[in-house]
């Protein structure tokens, strides 16, 4: 990778995640956690713009942010990490079809996947016990976790969804990722 496209990486790298840290205070109480849209919406952009180890990247320092000013909690990384990784790895594998459009929109759409099925198991067996079973004693069924979730990822993904089709619209898109 030249010098200049990593460094065009960090620098949008980091203004996602500046942006996602500023809009730390919109989040949703759901039991111990803290449902956090903003973070799904950027996980598309950076997903789609970036690419999945940047995505992840992304998140761990605005969940690192988060927990560090009182706004986030552990379940942040579970909650975030997996959506981008799976963003980007979809956009990845679908990003040379015919169809640009569907592309970014299957792309996008994923972002619940990770989150909710895959960031909530490993929040509700792996992270919660290392807590001491915080959300097992809010919720009695794990379905319970994927509900609230699935609230917050769904908002954020649609939310980055129409970003990114007003980005590819006016061709910053392809300005930006170099397409």
């Amino acid at each position: 990778m030249p010098k200049l496209n990593r460094a065009r990486k960090v620098s949008l790298s980091s203004i996602l995640a500046a942006l996602t840290i500023a809009l730390s205070p919109l989040w949703i109480a759901w039991g111990p956690t803290k449902a956090f849209p903003a973070q799904h919406l950027i996980n598309v952009l950076s997903g789609i713009m970036l690419g999945p180890i940047w995505a992840a990247s992304i998140s761990i320092i605005s969940g690192t942010a988060r927990i560090m000013f009182g706004v986030g909690t552990i379940f942040a990384y579970p909650g975030g990490i997996p959506g981008g990784v799976m963003v980007g790895t979809t956009y990845f594998l679908l990003r040379r079809t015919k169809n640009k459009k569907i592309a970014l929109l299957a792309s996008a759409l994923s972002e619940p996947i990770g989150t909710v099925f895959i960031g909530g198991t490993l929040a509700y067996y792996i992270i919660d016990p290392l807590f001491g079973w915080v959300m097992h004693k809010q919720f009695a069924s794990i379905l319970l976790l994927f509900y609230g979730w699935a609230i917050s990822s769904i908002i954020g993904s649609v939310t980055g969804a129409m970003a990114i089709f007003i980005l590819e619209r006016t061709k910053i898109l392809y300005r930006v990722i170099g397409e």
